[in-house]
């Protein structure tokens, strides 16, 4: 008879690892799947920006007596395939050397076009800063479940790694683990 108790224990213990492990690995996958949408937002939104400041290197040369390349960081990314970090950083270089002719041609401020132009990359500016926070929050919660105890062992167990945040900075620093099993 103590066997068979002995047995039955084992095999609940086992079904109740087996469940938590089937919930952890779930709620991983959900977070998968957020980053995923969050990062294709934010993808959407850069190529938005990328698209308006390429229309505007034509509007620029058509509405101001500017010699030479404009925007070259657009006309130079036109041909490289970046992630959406290096991206946003090179759209915002582009998009202050698009400030820059606005301030310093005044005919581009009553060109149409141009206008039109400036208002539409104010609008995504909203939308990216809401969609950074909106990723940075995800990637919150998903450090956080893989540097805490006991879900950072299914971390470990299916190799999922820590994610970097999208805050602008130099995405070439490493992330620390201080958390290890």
């Amino acid at each position: 008879m103590d066997i068979l108790m002995f047995i039955l224990i084992i095999i609940i213990v086992a079904c109740f690892t087996l469940i938590w492990y089937i919930g952890t690995y779930n709620n991983y996958q959900d977070y998968i799947i957020r980053i995923n949408e969050a990062e294709t937002n934010i993808d959407s939104i850069l190529r938005k920006r990328f698209d308006l400041l390429n229309k505007s290197i034509g509007v620029i040369k058509a509405n101001s007596d500017v010699e030479g390349d404009i925007l070259e960081i657009i006309v130079k990314l036109r041909s490289r395939k970046l992630t959406n970090f290096e991206l946003d950083r090179q759209i915002y270089e582009a998009i202050n050397e698009f400030n820059h002719y606005r301030e310093n041609h005044n005919e581009l401020r009553k060109s149409d076009s141009f206008i039109k132009i400036e208002i539409a990359l104010n609008e995504t500016e909203a939308e990216i800063i809401a969609s950074r926070k909106y990723y940075n929050d995800i990637i919150t919660d998903y450090n956080k479940m893989i540097s805490r105890f006991p879900s950072n062992i299914v971390g470990k167990l299916c190799r999922y790694e820590y994610k970097p945040y999208f805050d602008g900075k130099d995405m070439t620093d490493e992330i620390k683990n201080d958390f290890k099993l």
